[in-house]
């Protein structure tokens, strides 16, 4: 098979669809290098990278085409939706893969195609997304649903939307659950130690509240949340939650870590309004790196997001051992199962009420790392790439 996946989110793993991307690609190249495989891999991206450059020099099944965004307005739009179908209509691929939503499938005949879909959120909650987001859902993103032969949905929720929404075959879907990078895990003496020497600047400690005191300036003990601050995410129900176990005595802090996406005003209005400035603390964005020792050294992971495609902060936070609250909504039961604690994301009292369940009692907590720690291991990037793999010969064999 010539496979030709196009994946500009790679040129930065940073986000969450680039994380996915790099992960899923290296455990597939694995699979296909020990396979000693006939297959050829072809990455159409955006801009020259060096963690692709790594990949490129170790395997000799894989090539690249770079195809840059004209410096223009709507550039973006214009290089996946002009540029590169007329670029791979040049190109004898077999199969084209894009990991994100909006393939350029349209003027595309010969290539088989499979498109990857995370949620539909622009066009369930329009409100929370900018309009040219909203837009492109609603006019162009079913016209590539209906030309994709196969279509990834990253959880069964998602899966349940398409056919509900747009009205495709269940037969057409092949769900394909994200993972937690290897990373995020229980931390030893030992690999606390390794994370301090690896990090500029900063002489080895004895303890991991060493470390993130003086990197993240963390006061102890804290609840974790970790995220974008946008409105779907409900940081000012977490809030809420808050200011009412201040009430009943918890001294905990709240750390949130994430960068600014849009809209997140609300967030310190809400700080603002319920004197909260001293109990909440701001990391802004945390290299994947430190991720896990945050996640280890919280009390209690938080997150009551409005609807998730998949949710992988929770997923990352019980496969370090943190015990998780979350909403009872979208694929979030579907990603935490039993071993988390759902919860209404609307309802600020039950919110707070099993939050200060969860941090007065240590047997919950034991028993809430526990379960979180053998579910994480339901979810691997090595199931995925496996999967994704069984899709392209599934779609290379239809006729």
């Amino acid at each position: 098979m010539k496979i030709g996946i196009i994946a500009n989110p790679i040129d930065d793993i940073k986000t969450g669809i680039g994380s996915y991307t790099y992960n899923v690609l290296i455990e597939l190249f694995k699979i296909e290098y020990k396979k000693n495989s006939d297959n050829r891999y072809t990455i159409i991206h955006r801009k020259k990278c060096e963690h692709l450059n790594i990949l490129l020099n170790k395997y000799n099944f894989l090539s690249e085409i770079i195809i840059p965004v004209p410096k223009i307005p709507l550039g973006h739009e214009i290089q996946k939706m002009i540029i590169t179908p007329h670029v791979l209509k040049k190109h004898d691929f077999d199969i084209i893969h894009d990991v994100y939503h909006f393939g350029p499938f349209l003027s595309l005949k010969k290539p088989k195609k499979i498109l990857t879909v995370y949620d539909i959120t622009p066009l369930l909650y329009p409100k929370t997304h900018k309009k040219s987001k909203v837009l492109m859902h609603r006019y162009y993103f079913p016209l590539v649903l209906k030309k994709s032969d196969k279509i990834i949905s990253i959880s069964h929720h998602t899966k349940q939307d398409l056919i509900k929404h747009f009205k495709i075959s269940e037969d057409k879907i092949k769900v394909i659950h994200l993972a937690a990078n290897e990373n995020y895990k229980p931390l030893k003496e030992n690999e606390i130690n390794k994370i301090l020497d690896e990090t500029e600047g900063f002489v080895a400690r004895n303890s991991l509240r060493s470390f993130l005191k003086q990197k993240y300036n963390l006061n102890y003990p804290f609840i974790l949340y970790v995220g974008t601050l946008e409105p779907r995410k409900n940081i000012p129900t977490l809030l809420k939650a808050l200011y009412k176990l201040k009430k009943q005595g918890i001294k905990h802090k709240l750390v949130i870590t994430g960068k600014k996406g849009w809209k997140y005003k609300s967030i310190f209005e809400t700080i603002e309004k319920l004197n909260l400035q001293k109990d909440v603390i701001f990391t802004g964005y945390v290299p994947d790196e430190d991720l896990p020792a945050l996640y280890n050294a919280a009390v209690l992971f938080v997150y009551p997001s409005l609807y998730e495609g998949f949710g992988l902060p929770p997923l990352e936070a019980m496969a370090c051992g943190t015990p998780v609250i979350t909403s009872n909504t979208s694929s979030l039961p579907e990603v935490v199962g039993d071993a988390g604690i759902m919860v209404n994301p609307y309802d600020v009292d039950e919110l707070a009420n099993k939050m200060y369940e969860v941090l007065t009692n240590d047997g919950l907590r034991e028993e809430l790392s526990k379960k979180g720690l053998e579910r994480a291991k339901l979810f691997s990037w090595k199931k995925c790439a496996e999967e994704t793999l069984k899709v392209y010969e599934e779609v290379y064999n239809m006729k």
